[in-house]
């Protein structure tokens, strides 16, 4: 029997202003029992061998960057684990052609920079085109993916797309912070925090309906209800 009191850890909660809550706790789930080698090569073999993202992409570096993201997918109950999992692999699928790419398709020739994000000033050498498994954008997101995860985002964006770890990284970094929030709002609110602008309330039903489709058939595969309000 136990002899002595087992003290509950103190969660340190730091507010700018009211009102302030402490996050969820984590639950206990193992996100690399989920997603399994299979689950993954299920994905990334259906992109082409000539596919530059190819010897790239991994559930190895996925593992490796998610050490950095503990309540990546820990938060709630188990099937709420599995819906996140899902719902991140389907953006994914879509952002990457199911791993095929790792930059833009004629991303060099866009411009990414906002001027008016002074914070993270562009340097007029480099473009912020999208890279990685979340296809990261615009130099107001490398400038702070790059302070968080330890690389120069505004002076090396390249770094997303020639160092798996770091390549996904930013998608964690991103997904914790705009996508995580919204995800118990279903599966279409985290279209619209990726790429609402362009996709919801009518701009591009087809690819809404794109990632939906990835969505529900890797839920099918963990064995999850993909819930409700499924577009945006």
């Amino acid at each position: 029997m136990l002899t002595h009191a087992i003290s509950k850890p103190i969660l340190i909660v730091v507010c700018q202003q009211e009102p302030c809550f402490a996050p969820p706790p984590a639950n206990g789930v193992s996100v690399d029992e989920i997603v399994t080698q299979e689950f993954f090569n299920g994905i990334i073999d259906q992109a082409e061998s000539s596919c530059a993202g190819n010897g790239f992409y991994s559930r190895g570096a996925f593992l490796e960057a998610l050490e950095s993201y503990s309540r990546f997918a820990r938060i709630g109950s188990v099937d709420d684990s599995r819906r996140e999992i899902a719902a991140f692999f389907a953006h994914v699928t879509h952002e990457t052609g199911h791993f095929c790419y790792i930059e833009e398709i004629n991303g060099p020739s866009r411009d990414y920079c906002d001027e008016n994000a002074t914070q993270y000033p562009c340097n007029p050498n480099k473009g912020y085109y999208g890279r990685g498994p979340i296809q990261l954008s615009w130099n107001f997101n490398y400038g702070p993916a790059g302070t968080a995860i330890g690389f120069d985002g505004l002076n090396a964006p390249e770094t997303v797309a020639t160092d798996p770890v770091i390549s996904f990284k930013t998608a964690l970094w991103y997904w914790t912070n705009r996508v995580q929030p919204v995800i118990s709002q279903g599966f279409g609110a985290t279209i619209r925090a990726i790429n609402g602008a362009l996709e919801c309330d009518g701009a591009n039903s087809a690819t809404v309906q794109a990632r939906v489709r990835y969505y529900t058939e890797y839920c099918r595969q963990l064995g999850v209800d993909p819930g409700n309000n499924l577009i945006c």
